[in-house]
């Protein structure tokens, strides 16, 4: 009997851990009280953060994905302006990260404006989220995804894992074109342009005309054709991420000037350095955190109001570095910030894994589930990462996208910016151009 009852609870113990759907009385808040993906819908108590209207989605008449962005907002001022010396009026709203920025930098400062809650999506995809909500499921001891489909897949997330696998699934459209630009400030405090390429980027999990069952086993194609530096300029990178292997089912090739040939591409993942930023940041670090999850455990902490960058302008100004760079941080002039809801997420090394920063805190936004800030520490507790997104509004998607974003080394006393625009809607290609044979054929051209 005691051994009947032990198999019982193990039973009951995988089941909790491998499905994760919530009830339809659970998924029903997502027509009421909570956004289609998951926020809360109404604004706070003193009226510094709006109730959600069901985002922005004014396209101005004759405009064309890639142009220069209008900004909706470029007529506001700040309502304040946080510096060092005042920081601690808003201590609890601050990361540590940008607390330790305003401390160690005079330099910088935090222009908040009014909060505009500009994220939205196309029905489909709130309709998909929904279905979401009660058919998917995580499998792999929360490794794998399933039974989701095109649509944020936990907008009422139950643990850490849920809520990272909603950051790493963001709704971003199904197609795009973004030019990549990587300039990296380094402690001579002069910018340099370490990267460049134009990526293609293709999204089956998000094809509109797709269902869970149809979806397979690829999330996304990602294609990159690099333009600088000189000595890489016409080599070429694709990597497919898979769905049903978790994200460590990444495959990545590179099609080789010198040898005219694709290789397998070496692991582009968790703590290796990039080549990319001269090994500012690590593979995992794109976007904040990118990779497999298994060498954390994820911790959902909860959810608060935080001043994070958010409306970005897409001004043509942004892409000049003498205005965007300045020697110890982004030009506080060209960064705007808010205040949002946000989703607290820590990561702790989990048992028996190594991952040279053993202890992580990502801030998810509650309107589209992407980072907006994140803070690393080294193994002896030192705080050493700190990211930041500049996401802004697209609203011809429609969508707020987490680009650009800037990754700060406190112990190189150097950082990075990605600052990948302008972000083009492209047209769906057909699968067999995201493949190791189209990479050779493009590249003997």
């Amino acid at each position: 009997m005691i051994f009947t009852r032990a198999i019982a609870v193990i039973v009951l113990l995988a089941a909790a851990i491998h499905s994760a759907a919530v009830t339809p009385e659970e998924a029903a808040r997502l027509k009421t009280e909570l956004t289609p993906f998951g926020a809360e819908k109404a604004g706070n108590k003193e009226g510094t953060i709006p109730a959600w209207d069901g985002g922005y989605t004014k396209v101005p008449p004759g405009y064309q994905s890639g142009q220069p962005r209008p900004d909706p907002f470029a007529d506001e001022k700040p309502r304040l302006t946080i510096t060092a010396q005042n920081m601690n009026q808003y201590a609890d709203q601050l990361s540590d990260g940008v607390k330790a920025l305003l401390q160690r930098f005079p330099t910088y400062r935090l222009d908040v404006y009014p909060t505009h809650r500009t994220a939205a999506a196309p029905q489909w995809v709130y309709n998909n989220t929904f279905k979401n909500a009660t058919r998917a499921r995580l499998t792999n001891n929360g490794l794998a995804l399933e039974g989701a489909q095109g649509g944020i897949a936990f907008p009422i997330p139950k643990n850490g894992k849920e809520a990272m696998w909603n950051h790493l699934f963001p709704w971003t459209g199904e197609a795009s074109v973004i030019d990549v630009q990587i300039y990296v400030v380094t402690a001579g405090r002069k910018p340099v342009l370490t990267f460049e390429s134009t990526s293609e980027g293709q999204y089956p999990y998000y094809y509109q005309d797709s269902t869970p069952e149809l979806l397979g086993n690829i999330y996304w194609f990602l294609k990159s054709s690099i333009t600088a530096p000189p000595y890489l300029t016409g080599e070429k990178i694709l990597t497919i991420s898979q769905l049903k292997q978790g994200r460590q089912g990444v495959q990545s090739w590179q099609y080789l000037l010198g040898q005219r040939r694709v290789r397998r591409a070496p692991n582009f993942e968790y703590d290796t350095p990039s080549f990319a930023t001269s090994g500012i940041n690590f593979f995992d670090e794109y976007h904040l955190f990118d990779g497999a999850l298994d060498r954390y455990d994820w911790k959902l902490v909860g959810k608060k109001e935080m001043f994070v960058p958010y409306n970005t302008s897409q001004d043509p100004r942004v892409k000049r570095v003498d205005e965007l760079l300045r020697p110890y941080h982004l030009n506080p002039d060209r960064v705007r910030w808010e205040l949002h809801r946000v989703w607290v997420v820590e990561a702790t090394l989990a048992p028996g894994k190594r991952h040279v920063m053993p202890k992580r805190r990502l801030y998810l936004d509650e309107d589209t589930w992407q980072a907006l800030l994140s803070d690393s520490w080294d193994s002896n507790g030192q705080l050493w990462h700190v990211g930041q997104t500049l996401p802004f509004l697209a609203q011809e998607v429609p969508a707020v996208l987490n680009l650009p974003f800037v990754l700060y080394d406190f112990l190189k006393g150097a950082y990075a910016i990605f600052n990948q625009q302008p972000y083009r809607v492209a047209i769906r290609q057909p699968e067999e151009y995201f493949s190791p044979a189209a990479l050779t054929a493009e590249g003997i051209r």
